[in-house]
């Protein structure tokens, strides 16, 4: 029996930087939303406490120690840990590089480019959405640069690799126009510098469904929930306006140089959808073809960022968590091939997805991935 590699998405997002200092006031880290975050209706989790008050910061390492300890003693396989790079502009690296710089800390992780652009949508008006910071994609010699850069962690003995290839999820690939040119001058020098090769993967719920890109040089997607399962059962109409959205606004944009979002989503009242329904779902889906990996979600609510225009579940707790998580591995290894499960999130706090304990269920989240995988006998 193959043992489940569970994998949860770590954002790095809880350190001081200057950029974040200039574009959201001095001290922003996520916490900041974290903690302004109120109850919008009856009943409604906010706001989201960590247990014993610990709003942490991520330059210290005894906080990564911890994160991985506790990870570890949980079942938790690895993190995929968020990576932003702006041709040579790094952000928010420093979690990423001090578990490089400490190899005493005993966990496996994988990097999850993040290429999208930043913009400051949580706070813009309508049509009035500022680019903080973009990518130019086309610059080549970046793309020698940045592998030069992910090379380190892609030689560390704890790097995920698969038949010894690294593996590398790059969140939206198909806004690289240059695409299959970039990825065969990495995988080129991959192999160059000792390695295999690299086993490329694609996040994002528009890289799942816009079919107007080349997966072929892709080992996997990831069914990455809540978007993935929000977009698939989702009433048609609205699949078409996120398709044609996602496959010509940054066209559009680029051609009439706007440096600036299209729109902004508002709405009166937080739409409330049941977790419940969508894990149903979610336990409905279909592989899709055998280079899917399944995901899992713990709970979304983005209503600290963006207050009424945004949407959480109502109805979540680690008991049910447990039992869909349980339906999941099942799942997994009748239908899928793959001994991987992604998880939203290992700490996204300001969204709703975070394992880490807070003060309401405590371990209660970690709790249930441990016991679902020893009912399974797997490794813990």
């Amino acid at each position: 029996m193959t043992d489940i590699k569970v994998i949860p998405l770590y954002l790095p997002q809880f350190h001081r930087i200057p950029e974040n200092d200039e574009w959201w006031g001095e001290g922003f880290t996520e916490w900041v939303n974290v903690k302004v975050a109120r109850p919008l209706f009856e009943g409604h989790y906010q706001p989201r406490v960590p247990l014993h008050d610990n709003y942490y910061d991520l330059s210290d390492v005894e906080t990564l120690k911890w994160q991985c300890k506790i990870a570890k003693e949980y079942g938790i396989y690895g993190f995929a840990m968020y990576h932003y790079w702006f041709n040579g502009h790094l952000l928010l690296e420093k979690p990423m590089e001090m578990l490089l710089d400490h190899p005493e800390i005993d966990m496996n992780y994988c990097i999850s480019w993040a290429n999208h652009d930043w913009n400051d949508s949580w706070k813009a008006t309508a049509g009035n959405v500022r680019t903080l910071i973009a990518h130019d994609f086309d610059d080549e010699e970046d793309w020698v640069n940045h592998f030069n850069y992910m090379l380190k962690f892609f030689k560390d003995p704890r790097y995920m690799k698969e038949d010894g290839m690294p593996l590398l999820i790059i969140y939206v690939p198909q806004l690289i126009d240059k695409l299959d040119k970039m990825l065969d001058l990495w995988t080129s020098m991959a192999k160059e510098s000792g390695l295999p090769g690299i086993k490329y993967i694609y996040q994002s719920v528009t890289a799942c469904i816009d079919k107007g890109w080349d997966r072929s040089r892709f080992a996997y997607g990831i069914q990455f929930h809540p978007g993935y399962v929000q977009y698939m059962t989702g009433k048609a109409s609205s699949r078409w306006w996120f398709n044609f959205v996602v496959k010509y606004s940054r066209k559009v944009k680029k051609l009439l140089g706007i440096k600036r979002g299209l729109a902004v989503i508002t709405q009166k009242e937080v739409k409330k959808v049941s977790y419940d329904s969508d894990w149903e779902k979610i336990l409905s889906l279909k592989p899709e073809n055998s280079t899917m990996i399944p995901s899992a979600m713990v709970d979304w609510d983005n209503t600290p960022r963006k207050q009424t225009s945004g949407w959480c579940y109502t109805g979540a707790d680690p008991e049910k968590f447990k039992k869909y998580f349980r339906s999941l591995v099942e799942k997994t290894r009748k239908e899928y091939r793959t001994d991987k499960i992604f998880i939203f999130a290992w700490n996204e706090w300001a969204e709703g997805g975070y394992l880490e304990p807070d003060e309401k269920y405590g371990l209660g989240y970690l709790e249930a991935i441990r016991d679902v995988l020893t009912e399974n006998n797997e490794v813990v």
